[in-house]
């Protein structure tokens, strides 16, 4: 009992959709095959097979299963929403120049750029067959548009990534692409392919979004005050790789001029020396920007638990309203 009471929310949604999400995985296996080309299973095998939590996938099917579906097309949204994630992360990679991932190197680095970005199309191409295998033209716009979503929410972070004129509504821009279309994309194609009701399916949407933003705004603020050993990042990753996330761009828009010039010199720059972390930190300590950014990734997730209300009183509704919680509970 106690180790049942001691599990994490996406691992007893893992347990409760045990069978299906088995099901989901030999499907990927069997999709990621290559006759002609070894390496694209090599690649692709290297990430897929890299211990990930398969929360966007489970997402699919913990929707499609709320909604009382009992067909298997699921299956196969749920495959498609992972081989998505998968070449994003791929071409990602390549972008940041990445050595690590989940605590092993990375594609790009045992392979080359060449392999990883070309990998990460295959499984694009793979993932719009499963889409067409569903037969269902709605599922296959949701998950096309999140797609193009992701794809310019990532270049959009490339150009505002370093330019302090970057506010807080293109970083939610940014977030809502690289990381929240996907989640909220995952859980409305779960509730379309249920036939669910359309109120039922723009909450299973916003719960997506909400969560999505609520979780990449906890990953951003954990890189300046989580520990390394849990999230498997360096305290001040971002700053040294000068992503302008949103606790740094609440400090720079309180900033004086001499803070500012401190920003311009270390982000927009890249001329960073010892000891400009700290001061970095200390800067946000100032303002309370850790704080804020702390209350905003809470605020997301009690929108995402609201959403929730619209769904049929259902275990896995219970599930998802702790994954809420405990996406923000690493900031405690």
């Amino acid at each position: 009992m106690n180790q049942v009471m001691t599990q994490k929310p996406h691992e007893m949604l893992a347990a409760t959709l045990a069978d299906e999400l088995e099901a989901v995985n030999l499907l990927i296996r069997e999709r990621m095959a290559s006759e002609h080309a070894p390496r694209i299973p090599e690649v692709t095998a290297h990430l897929v097979e890299a211990g990930g939590k398969r929360l966007r996938p489970m997402l699919t099917l913990a929707a499609a299963r709320m909604c009382g579906y009992t067909g298997e097309h699921h299956l196969k949204l749920a495959a498609t929403v992972e081989f998505i994630h998968t070449a994003t992360l791929l071409h990602d990679d390549v972008v940041d120049e990445s050595n690590q991932r989940r605590g092993r190197p990375t594609a790009n680095l045992l392979w080359d750029n060449k392999s990883s970005v070309l990998v990460g199309d295959y499984l694009f191409a793979r993932s719009f067959q499963l889409m067409v295998d569903t037969d269902n033209m709605r599922v296959l716009d949701i998950l096309a548009n999140a797609s193009a979503t992701i794809a310019e929410g990532e270049v959009l972070q490339m150009t505002a990534a370093t330019d302090l004129r970057t506010t807080e509504e293109i970083y939610l821009q940014v977030v809502r692409g690289k990381t929240a279309a996907l989640f909220s994309a995952a859980t409305q194609v779960g509730g379309v392919i249920a036939a669910a009701e359309e109120q039922q399916v723009k909450a299973l949407f916003d719960y997506g979004d909400a969560l999505g933003i609520a979780f990449q705004i906890a990953d951003d603020l954990l890189d300046y005050q989580g520990d390394a050993a849990q999230t498997g990042k360096n305290v001040g990753d971002d700053f040294r790789e000068r992503k302008l996330t949103l606790p740094v761009i609440k400090a720079v828009a309180q900033a004086t001029d001499e803070e500012r010039a401190f920003w311009v010199r270390t982000i927009e720059k890249g001329r960073q020396q010892d000891g400009d972390l700290e001061h970095a930190l200390a800067l946000m300590a100032k303002y309370a920007a850790l704080d804020a950014t702390r209350a905003d990734a809470f605020r997301w997730a009690a929108k995402a638990k609201a959403t929730l209300d619209a769904l049929p009183d259902h275990p896995i509704r219970t599930l998802l309203i702790e994954l809420a919680d405990y996406v923000v509970s690493r900031l405690n």
